[in-house]
């Protein structure tokens, strides 16, 4: 047993080395040099042991020069490689191009122009390797040469420069100067110059994840706009080498037990395949499964598990990355996926809970791209369109924090302010109380109807339980008010009350629903909204008291109360009420109507406020890009 335990751990130790580094650079790494390890393996800031050296310092215009990388102490040895040339004073311009001379060591890749850049085509060590470099037929001036060299997958140097080679035109190059030269280049100290290009060294604390996206890869993530501002919850980023079909997927820092990515005909959640990316004791390992809808679901029964691959892999600090290649075509569901023909919305979702058959719901979050699209395509990827989501929100806010919230105030304590005057053959307060309660309907029943035409389907939460039922009670208090008996009869003080109660529950439940909201993933509310709404029905709570007090000492002066709720006898004639109660505006009417314009103030500030939060949602990034954009 502890023989075959030795074998094991020798045979491990010498298999890794080989398979930690990808045959060659890739050309995403072109302008920054920096290898993507690890999800994201930062380089090494010592003293490199290799040097990138030059044989001459001087040479002609499209003569050959050779490049040496060389090891001090000469034992050292590397594994990898990356190396360009570029203009000194431009250090993002690649120049010239390499020759092929080791077919088995050296790969010549494009990054901005025809064979510019070398790198390596195995991981077998190397030491005291020799590049040959053609100098440009059409540039004079000082090149340097750049570069990534790696001892190991996470141990390598970047930016390593050699010292500078100044190109003259052809013709005016110094005796003796005549391209490769044969003699050695004089002893060199240790001391290698630290070199971070520009794009480096602006992008050494950004996510590797997101290099390259839109120029090279195809990025989506959520919230909306966070490739942009490189702060995604969860991101898929696409890459196509040929048929190779990679997707690299990476989790924010909400410790996720699971990261997925979806492949569907139609932008809703049924009949997709999916690649899960799950941790597990200590690693991450990788599934395929299926969504089901009716009921909506996910699982990994019967889906088979050879039509892709995990590459890479990490999990660190609760987040999750991996690497995935999946078949440029496969069959999954009786149901054909052809990545290099077919074009899919792509949908990246990431939850809580995962167990050893399934994951769980997303509760922290989901997105899907808007539109299909040819996963060759590395454009900007856009999210399905939220307008509808929007408009639905911003309405709920209008009529029930607005125009709900003073319809009811106007009901309650105006009855006896602006007597005498009328509005289309109505007491004012019954004119506006009406006009604000017919905009709540229409905006309730428009975001109503607006979130089932978007969602397209009944989708189960306490949000949209408590909303139902404030749309139904909304919905039939026109109806009611419509049929309402006559003044004066007996079933009058029903309906009364009904109207009352009906008209405040609807109120409430509309608050509970919108706070219920605040939690939705879809939404992407910041939690701070809480706070707003808390500060809202204080206020609203604050204003009924006044009020309520008001009432009390108008009652006291008038030995009447003139403001209070008569449910024997509410209505909008005036025939219905003695000539003594509507000679005059009850005690106290300025006050009154100095408190309503100071709550209408308060109130459409908040409403303000409130839509403006749902409409830029999410309001954080967006209020980011804004900043970013008046800096530039």
């Amino acid at each position: 047993m502890w023989s075959m335990l030795s074998v094991v751990v020798v045979l491990s130790a010498l298999i890794t080395p080989s398979i930690t580094l990808p045959n060659g650079a890739p050309t995403s790494v072109c302008n920054t040099l920096l290898p993507f390890h690890g999800g994201g393996i930062p380089p090494l800031t010592t003293t490199s042991p290799f040097r990138i050296t030059p044989v001459t310092s001087v040479i002609g215009s499209g003569q050959v020069l050779q490049v040496e990388i060389e090891s001090f102490p000469a034992s050292v040895v590397f594994k990898g490689f990356m190396v360009q040339a570029r203009n000194r004073q431009a250090p993002n311009q690649v120049l010239g191009r390499f020759e092929l001379t080791d077919e088995d060591a050296i790969k010549l890749i494009n990054c901005g122009g025809q064979d510019d850049t070398a790198t390596h085509t195995n991981t077998k060590t190397k030491k005291d390797l020799a590049l040959e470099w053609i100098a440009p037929s059409d540039f004079t001036g000082e090149i340097v040469f750049n570069g990534t060299i790696a001892q190991d997958y996470d141990k390598f140097w970047v930016g390593i420069e050699s010292s500078p080679v100044k190109i003259v035109a052809s013709g005016q190059s110094p005796p003796g100067v005549v391209g490769i030269s044969t003699s050695r280049r004089p002893p060199v100290t240790t001391t290698v110059p630290s070199y971070v290009s520009p794009t480096v060294a602006k992008t050494e604390s950004v996510d590797p994840i997101y290099q390259g996206c839109g120029d090279i890869k195809g990025c989506f993530g959520f919230p909306e706009g966070c490739v942009d501002s490189q702060s995604c919850q969860a991101i898929v980023a696409t890459t196509v080498q040929g048929e190779r079909y990679i997707f690299e997927m990476k989790s924010g820092s909400k410790r996720p037990a699971y990261i997925a990515v979806g492949l569907s005909m139609d932008d809703r959640m049924g009949d997709d395949s999916v690649i899960e990316c799950v941790p597990e004791q200590g690693t991450v390992n990788a599934y395929a499964s299926w969504t089901f809808a009716g009921p909506y679901g996910v699982s990994r029964e019967g889906i088979a598990q050879n039509f892709f691959r995990l590459l890479e892999k990490t999990y660190n600090d609760g987040e999750i990355y991996c690497r995935v290649e999946r078949d440029a075509v496969s069959t999954v569901k009786g149901q054909k996926f052809d990545l290099i023909n077919g074009k899919y919305h792509l949908m990246v979702a990431v939850g809580s809970k995962a167990d050893s058959t399934h994951v769980s719901y997303h509760d922290i979050g989901r997105h899907v791209s808007g539109a299909p699209m040819a996963l060759a395509e590395v454009g900007p990827v856009m999210g399905r369109g939220k307008l509808m989501v929007r408009l639905h929100g911003a309405f709920m806010l209008t009529a029930w924090i607005g125009t709900a919230s003073l319809g009811i105030l106007l009901a309650r304590y105006f009855r006896q302010t602006w007597v005498g005057s009328q509005l289309c053959g109505k007491d004012q307060w019954f004119a506006w109380h009406r006009f604000m309660m017919v905009i709540t309907w229409t905006l309730t029943i428009a975001g109503f109807i607006i979130i089932f035409v978007d969602l397209g389907r009944w989708s189960p939460s306490p949000h949209a339980f408590v909303g139902l039922a404030t749309t139904i009670i909304c919905f039939l208090q026109p109806i009611g008010a419509y049929f309402r008996p006559h003044p004066g009869t007996k079933r009058r003080p029903v309906f009364n009350w009904l109207h009352w109660l009906g008209g405040n529950l609807a109120h409430i439940l509309a608050i509970v629903a919108i706070f219920f909201a605040v939690k939705l993933q879809k939404a992407e509310l910041p939690d701070w909204l809480d706070f707003i709404l808390i500060a809202f029905v204080a206020f609203h709570v604050i204003m009924h008291l006044i009020f309520s007090i008001g009432g009390c000492v108008t009652d006291r002066r008038n030995s009447q109360r003139v403001t209070s709720f008569p449910m024997a006898d509410m209505t909008p004639s005036r025939n219905s009420m003695s000539s003594g109660e509507r000679k005059q505006d009850a005690a106290f009417g300025g006050f009154r109507k100095v408190m309503l314009f100071f709550y209408t103030l308060i109130i459409v500030a908040f409403v303000i406020a409130l839509v403006v939060i749902v409409v830029l949602a999410p309001i954080e990034v967006t209020v980011e890009s804004i900043k970013k954009q008046i800096m530039n």
